[in-house]
């Protein structure tokens, strides 16, 4: 009995070791595929055409907006009056026709200005594409920026955290980029040619 004890000792250090290597090639499966040979596309969402439109738009308003603030400032010409007519106490109705005037214009104003801000900032802040480099170490984000023109950044991927799962968000994809105010917004209805690597590496949430 000892005999056939010490005899199988050995098969048993065998095959424990066999599970240990087994697992440990499970456990670096995932780290491997984050880090691929060559640069993989995660995300693509093309809208240039909608881009250009929004960015028409939002300088129409803007100028529209302008030349109602610039009449608003204009002093309305002063009415000839007969020499014989009787003149009212002007200084209460000019003083209300200048804030009417100042304030119809700082209206106009603050909405033309408003439009313009949100058009940018929306502009500047939806993705176009995700590119993961090679080696997973870097990640370039393009935006469609205004009038679709196009503009894009190389950030470290350790910069970069998904702030809500693909499943969790109907419509958008919040996206936090270390260093930079506001979110960047991953239309769902773009495509993703490779969800688990996206899940897994853009699509992480990181502590920033």
């Amino acid at each position: 009995m000892w005999c056939l004890a010490t005899m199988a000792v050995p098969g048993r250090v065998r095959l424990v070791r066999l599970l240990v290597t087994a697992r440990d090639l499970l456990a670096r499966r995932p780290l491997h595929g984050m880090t691929p040979p060559r640069d993989v596309l995660l995300f693509q969402h093309e809208r240039g055409r909608f881009f250009t439109v929004l960015g028409l738009f939002c300088a129409g308003q803007g100028v529209f907006w302008a030349s109602l603030a610039v009449a608003a400032l204009a002093r309305p010409p002063v009415r000839m009056q007969p020499q014989d007519a009787e003149f009212p106490d002007r200084s209460r109705s000019d003083v209300r026709s200048a804030l009417w005037r100042y304030g119809l214009a700082i209206g106009c104003g603050t909405i033309g200005t408003l439009v313009l801000a949100a058009g940018l900032l929306f502009s500047l802040r939806s993705v176009r594409s995700v590119m993961l480099h090679a080696g997973g170490k870097q990640v370039t984000l393009s935006t469609h920026a205004p009038f679709g023109l196009g503009a894009h950044f190389t950030v470290p991927l350790n910069q970069v955290s998904c702030m809500a799962h693909r499943g969790e968000v109907p419509a958008m994809l919040p996206l936090k980029v270390k260093g930079r105010r506001f979110y960047f917004l991953l239309d769902k209805a773009g495509h993703f040619p490779n969800t688990k690597l996206f899940d897994n590496t853009v699509g992480a949430y990181r502590s920033l």
